[in-house]
């Protein structure tokens, strides 16, 4: 009898294995960007270099502005931004939690009654033909063992989540400091150009009441009044337009302290000087350490890589137990007694042989997950290099913008200077001195525009190089995982 049923046990085995669903011909095609291959040599070349160059955790008190640290960590304590990526991190470290619970044996206690009336041609008398209850004390005892590591890699998978899921709360950080210091140097250019504008205005109307004399006198004629006159009206446009630049920045910056738009009515925001232009000596190397958004964003690609493990171990046979231990009796009347004990023990072997393909279709969009987690890894990459090479060309022209314009400031102060002692001595109008005042004007808002230009560019690129960030370990590159090689071996 044992010898008959060998060649059919055999048989039934190589057909179950034989029909089971392949993950043949599945893989990722995306490969991470090598930091080192991307040339930046002659965009940054000619910049101080220096090992001190990264940005401190509190990046911001280098300007030197008690006001703008109240107001830095007054938004770091009260920006519902921050709240939103706090709860995401406890999110992510939940379903990380929950992840690791799956892998441990599962224990439950039940206590149940069900009843049910068994027909008489089912079940003879005395059991049948009358309603039976039956009562049911016990525990039960379920445990699916990860032959394949599939479970441990979406737990794995789950934890790289929280990891970014925390890195990118560091990122909201960084992100939020830097748009309440360029909130606050936009302010304070806002209120110094309408300090300009005013003087300004001040200017025509002084220019208006003298060309009234003058065409009273009969020195000047109408047209000389006309332009005057609109002189002034548009010194009033410019006014009005400096004005609500200023509004409109007090309630941005009280928006991204997390407060109504009062807040922010009596801060006086003072010029910020930015540091001279240095970069660190190991860019772009260490970048991929110090940009929270490319530390996420290779907490996803390990992700990713996990993910594809736990589909592939799917394909394969596993091995799940039950069991359970109670006492049970029908109608409840010796439910107590050592009679009523019962023991379960079942042992299950599974292995899918068709399932419609939801198995291969589940493993091909872990591969273009991982794909797209590549992808934007290395567009994150790109895009860093991008800011820190923009940063640094922005600066440099407006270093070189910035000294013409002191220059330019300063010759029409001269010219200014120049024209009040002519006028004094009787050579010179006052209104030929009005008129040389409105040159000093314009180099003074060109000046105050190209130095608030350089104080945000100079956020930004602190911003790009990653505004003091530093992960809890080293950071390197991402590369195929051992995961991903190994499941599509």
């Amino acid at each position: 009898m044992r010898a008959s049923r060998s060649p059919a046990l055999t048989g039934v085995i190589t057909l179950f294995l034989a029909g089971c669903v392949s993950s043949a011909g599945l893989r990722p095609a995306a490969q991470p960007l090598a930091a080192n291959r991307l040339a930046t040599s002659r965009s940054l070349a000619g910049v101080l270099l220096s090992p001190a160059a990264w940005p401190q955790a509190d990046w911001w008190t280098t300007f030197a502005d008690p006001e703008l640290d109240r107001l830095v960590q007054q938004a770091l304590a009260g920006n519902p931004t921050l709240a939103a990526a706090d709860a995401r991190v406890r999110l992510a470290q939940a379903q990380a939690g929950a992840a690791n619970a799956a892998r441990k044996p599962q224990i439950s206690a039940t206590v149940s009654s069900s009843g049910i009336r068994i027909p008489s041609t089912v079940i003879p008398r005395p059991y049948g033909g009358h309603y039976s209850a039956l009562d049911r004390i016990g525990l039960n005892f379920s445990y699916s063992f990860d032959l394949w590591g599939g479970q441990r890699a979406a737990w794995e998978a789950a934890v790289d989540r929280s990891h970014a899921a925390a890195v990118d709360a560091a990122a909201a950080r960084l992100t939020l400091a830097a748009d309440v210091a360029r909130a606050y140097a936009t302010l304070g250019a806002a209120e110094r150009t309408q300090t300009i504008a005013e003087s300004e205005l001040k200017r025509a109307t002084r220019v208006l009441v003298l060309t009234r004399q003058r065409v009273g006198a009969g020195i000047d004629n109408r047209l000389d009044l006309d332009q005057a006159a609109a002189a002034m009206a548009g010194a009033e446009a410019d006014l009005a337009a400096q004005q609500r630049s200023v509004a409109l920045a007090r309630v941005a910056l009280a928006a991204l302290l997390g407060r109504g738009p009062d807040a922010t009515l009596a801060v006086v925001a003072h010029p910020l000087t930015p540091a001279a232009l240095a970069l660190p000596a190991d860019l772009p190397a260490e970048l991929l350490g110090r940009r929270p958004d490319l530390v996420a964003a290779r907490w996803r690609v390990e992700a990713a890589g996990r993910d594809i493990r736990a589909a592939k171990a799917a394909f394969y046979p596993n091995l799940n137990l039950a069991a359970g231990l109670g006492l049970a009796a029908l109608g409840g009347g010796n439910l107590l007694e050592a009679a009523s004990r019962y023991e379960q023990f079942g042992p299950a072997l599974s292995l899918p042989l068709f399932d419609g393909g939801r198995l291969r279709a589940n493993l091909a969009g872990r591969d273009a997950g991982y794909d797209l987690a590549v992808a934007q890894y290395n567009q994150t990459l790109i895009e860093a290099l991008r800011q820190v090479a923009s940063g640094v060309a922005a600066l440099r022209t407006l270093d070189r913008e910035s000294a013409a314009a002191r220059q330019a400031r300063a010759d029409a102060a001269s010219a200014w200077q120049i024209a009040l002692i002519r006028y004094r001595a009787g050579i010179g109008s006052y209104i030929e001195a009005l008129t040389v005042e409105r040159s000093l004007l314009a180099a003074d808002q060109r000046l105050a525009t190209l130095d608030a230009a350089r104080v945000v560019q100079s956020i930004e690129l602190v911003q790009a190089l990653g505004g003091g960030y530093t992960p809890a370990a080293p950071v390197t590159a991402p590369v195929p995982t051992p995961a991903v090689a190994e499941v599509h071996s």
